[in-house]
């Protein structure tokens, strides 16, 4: 017969809980805070707060799961989250991924993957894998993304994703958006990354997918850093841009593609570099009326461009204002 934990030695209790990770229930946790001996007093301390940890994580993931589990009761098996990564990078493909699960499924730590770090990535990223019903993973070219602009080179992949499923989902659930040409029900979710559960799957699936094309196109593309920056605007990148040009896979129709490249107007780079000397309010706010009496000579794109860099730039010294 199996020995209540206020029967087990300390070394009984550190081993089973501590060095071995078994799960700790609340009524274990009560009696080892009705426990007198002092070594277990402290294993209460750390197992109290592993345990609210794994309370947490349960209650987040059932929240995120909370429209699936609606789904499922009613019958409804094969629903596919969809994402898209690569919306922002000057440079590679958009990649989107449709993923379904079979009813019940649960995988802790799945979230939004911006949250997460590459090595929990890889590793969420082969879970899901594994227990996936169905994946589907679409891509938009450089290519289109110059012909038809970002917005609709992201909902053509989300719409390659869904298709590339192996079979045809019952319902979808999409980030901010709804996919175009897919006849099923949809439901769109705000930053849904982050708060539905088979989304941030897709997320996960479509970052990893994404990340490992870029290290396969540094290769291809030497000297710009893209298995560093995945095609982000880093200071490196746009550094490697001015020095050797844009390559084959850097999207030239992004406005800022031609700012670097030196095309925009000469008044455009000397307010520009006005505007990042500018350190204070006295001096950011003449910079604005300057910009208001000369918005006749700039292009929109410019006007639009330095319009806001002078609101990022009042965010930071307002920030700096408020930390004094």
């Amino acid at each position: 017969m199996a020995r209540g934990v206020d029967e087990l030695s300390i070394d009984e209790i550190r081993q089973r809980y501590l060095e071995k990770g078994e799960l700790v229930s609340a009524r274990v946790l009560n009696r080892l805070q009705r426990d007198s001996r002092q070594g277990v007093r402290h294993l209460y301390v750390a197992l109290k707060k592993r345990y609210e940890r794994q309370r947490d994580e349960r209650l987040r993931l059932e929240a995120m799961r909370h429209f699936e589990l609606l789904l499922w009761k009613t019958g409804v098996q094969d629903i596919a989250g969809v994402d898209e990564v690569g919306m922002g990078p000057l440079a590679g493909p958009v990649v989107a991924a449709a993923v379904m699960f079979p009813p019940e499924t649960n995988i802790a730590r799945v979230d939004d993957s911006k949250k997460l770090d590459p090595p929990t990535r890889a590793e969420l990223a082969l879970e899901i894998r594994a227990k996936a019903s169905g994946i589907g993973v679409g891509i938009a070219s450089v290519k289109e993304i110059d012909s038809v602009n970002i917005y609709h080179a992201g909902l053509l992949a989300m719409r390659r994703a869904v298709e590339a499923l192996p079979r045809r989902p019952q319902h979808v659930l999409v980030d901010a958006r709804t996919v175009p040409g897919v006849d099923v029900p949809q439901n769109m979710f705000n930053k849904g990354d982050g708060i539905n559960f088979s989304i941030a799957a897709a997320s996960i699936i479509a970052k990893t997918e994404r990340d490992r094309m870029m290290e396969t196109l540094d290769r291809e593309y030497p000297g710009y850093g893209f298995a560093a920056h995945k095609g982000y605007s880093t200071p490196e990148h746009r550094q490697a841009l001015q020095q050797l040009g844009p390559s084959a896979i850097h999207r030239t129709s992004f406005p800022v593609m031609h700012e670097l490249q030196g095309e925009y107007s000469a008044l455009f780079y000397v307010l520009k570099t006005q505007l990042e000397a500018a350190r204070t309010r006295v001096a950011l706010d003449e910079l604005e009326t300057v910009l208001r009496i000369q918005a006749a000579e700039l292009a929109e794109q410019e006007c639009k461009k330095l319009k806001l860099l002078v609101a990022r730039r009042w965010k930071v010294i307002g920030n700096g204002a408020a930390q004094r």
